[in-house]
């Protein structure tokens, strides 16, 4: 085996010290991260992902910052509100680094910064607001944090891009005030609402009540005048009917005379029998009882007619000699059953009968 000489030994001495400053010169950068670059120990340029050269010796890398979006936690503090109430907050931070060589040189331990900042202004805001405007609006606080904390940490070349307040715990004795001062709460709008009810209720149906009295009133008017115009034409009938009797009786015809007369006489009738004064009423009241009363009551008018419309010679009317009229007896007119007919002019109640 050979053996090496100085001059192959020199030469291999120089490869290895080439490579070595050609591979102290390359950087790779991984993704979402960024180097910084110092000269001398001055700032100089950023490397962004993948890779890179820089000059052996001369340059450096000085700081590696992560260029992705990170969540920081903020610890929990007490916080005093406004109207003297104690809670105790937490939260968390979220921010991206825009600009790596002032987030590496413009603060020192810059998430230890943020998380301060965030605390101070938690504290700064909630304690500028009462308990309940606290409980009840913590997106209002979110985007007041948001605004104070990013524009605070903006020289630092960092972005805040969103804060969130997670809990927010007062004191037991607090809650337990709070409890009952919403259920004191509910019962009263339970009540509210109890009380409107009713009085809509009570509305609903005084006007359903109106309502119904109006159509009663409505409905009692048109049936009186219903009842007025049903009166109205049965006189305006009844008159009719009287008039048409009245010319007919005039001009001398028995038979206008008798329907007239046993209209009346069967009206009376029936008035007498449900007369309410009466005792004891005993009468037969029969067709042929009736009509023999009705024929005595025609045998008058006749004898009246023809004693007026007889002539010189004793004759009625047209020449004819006139009927002779027989004389009604004295004596009752038995009826069918053999007692006195309701027409007789000699009637006599039964013993023991109060005639009306």
């Amino acid at each position: 085996m050979p053996m090496l000489g100085g001059f192959d030994i020199a030469v291999i001495v120089l490869v290895v010290l080439i490579a070595l400053v050609l591979f102290s010169g390359v950087k790779t950068v991984p993704q979402g991260h960024n180097y910084t670059i110092e000269r001398f120990g001055r700032y100089t340029r950023t490397l962004s992902a993948g890779l890179n050269l820089i000059v052996p010796f001369i340059d450096r890398v000085g700081a590696k910052m992560n260029m992705m979006e990170t969540v920081l936690d903020v610890p929990s503090q007490e916080v005093i509100t406004r109207d003297n109430a104690t809670v105790t907050v937490n939260g968390i931070t979220f921010f991206q680094v825009m600009d790596a060589a002032r987030a590496a040189y413009e603060v020192n331990f810059l998430e230890n910064a943020i998380v301060n900042l965030t605390m101070t202004n938690i504290r700064s805001v909630m304690g500028s607001m009462d308990l309940d405007e606290l409980l009840s609006n913590r997106d209002e606080i979110n985007d007041k944090l948001l605004k104070v904390v990013d524009a605070a940490a903006g020289p630092w070349g960092v972005k805040i891009t969103r804060i969130e307040i997670k809990d927010i715990d007062p004191p037991r004795n607090l809650i337990d005030s709070m409890n009952r001062q919403m259920m004191a709460e509910r019962e009263k709008r339970a009540q509210i609402l109890t009380a409107q009810g009713m009085r809509e209720s009570a509305i609903l149906k005084a006007e359903g009540e109106k309502q119904s009295q109006i159509l009663e009133a409505e409905g009692r008017r048109e049936a009186a005048f219903r009842d007025a115009e049903a009166r109205e034409r049965e006189a305006e009938a009844e008159a009719k009917a009287t008039a048409y009797v009245s010319e007919a009786i005039s001009k001398g015809d028995v038979q206008a005379i008798n329907y007239f007369v046993a209209q009346e006489y069967v009206g009376a009738l029936k008035a007498f029998a449900t007369s309410p004064n009466q005792k004891t009423f005993l009468m037969p009241v029969e067709a042929s009882a009736v009509i023999g009363a009705l024929g005595g009551i025609t045998e008058i008018a006749r004898e009246a007619f023809g004693n007026g419309g007889a002539g010189a010679n004793g004759s009625g009317e047209g020449g004819r000699p006139a009927r002779p009229v027989p004389t009604t007896p004295r004596g009752p007119v038995p009826g069918p059953t053999g007692m006195p007919a309701a027409g007789s002019s000699a009637f006599t109640p039964p013993s023991g009968g109060e005639q009306a």
